[in-house]
């Protein structure tokens, strides 16, 4: 299954529902990239308005070293001729909707981060805001690389490679077991409602938000529609 898709000309993303047919409640997972063009946003914001709860991605807490990290995505949007926002909860979330955030904290993000060895974590600091100059000079067409692309299985060496890669996992597994242990919250305690739960959190956590709502609770894809992400210029 498809979830952020990488074609020549455009980035798109699978709103996907989940369902089971035993409980009315809906998961409602929106893949996200942290930059894209306002008009993502707006979309996304939009079809937020029709759910009853949103749980929501990010790092509660500060810290230097995670600022230092997001540079790699805060650089892009400053330069004003690529056309593009960042992520942020003012452009996403609509008024009256509940939210809750399960996410880790500064502290626990960091911590899981320097328990790789020391060059691959000083390395990481070191890389993060160079690349986002990088995406910054290139602008969006930086973003049509196939190393962006989401499946739920990887469908390739390289991506079996990248899902394999120790940085991924010392950043998203904790963080990915926090939000699951949310959402079976979230199941037990209104599974019996006919609600809409939007799951609005990186693409990358994608594939273990789809796993693990079908392997711990039978929720499994119903359908799904297209957003795009950003078409460059």
């Amino acid at each position: 299954m498809q979830i952020i898709e990488v074609t020549g000309y455009a980035v798109r993303s699978a709103v996907i529902t989940m369902r089971r047919r035993e409980t009315p409640l809906e998961f409602v997972i929106f893949p996200m990239l942290h930059v894209a063009s306002p008009t993502f946003y707006s979309q996304v914001r939009v079809r937020l308005r029709e759910c009853d709860l949103v749980v929501v991605e990010g790092i509660r807490g500060k810290s230097v070293r995670v600022s230092a990290l997001t540079l790699a995505y805060r650089f892009a949007p400053r330069r004003r001729r690529n056309g593009l926002q960042e992520q942020r909860e003012g452009l996403l979330l609509p008024e009256g909707v509940p939210v809750i955030n399960p996410d880790v904290t500064a502290e626990e993000a960091i911590a899981d981060l320097k328990a790789l060895p020391r060059s691959t974590y000083l390395l990481l600091m070191v890389a993060a805001p160079v690349m986002g100059l990088v995406f910054a000079l290139r602008g969006p067409r930086a973003f049509l690389d196939d190393d962006l692309v989401v499946e739920d299985l990887p469908s390739t060496l390289r991506a079996e490679l990248l899902a394999d890669d120790p940085v991924g996992h010392a950043m998203t597994d904790r963080r990915d077991r926090r939000l699951l242990d949310a959402l079976g919250e979230i199941h037990a305690e209104r599974g019996g409602e006919p609600i809409r739960v939007a799951v609005v959190y990186g693409a990358g956590h994608v594939p273990a938000i789809v796993s693990g709502l079908g392997d711990r609770y039978g929720y499994r894809p119903w359908e799904a529609e297209w957003l795009t992400v950003l078409v460059p210029a």
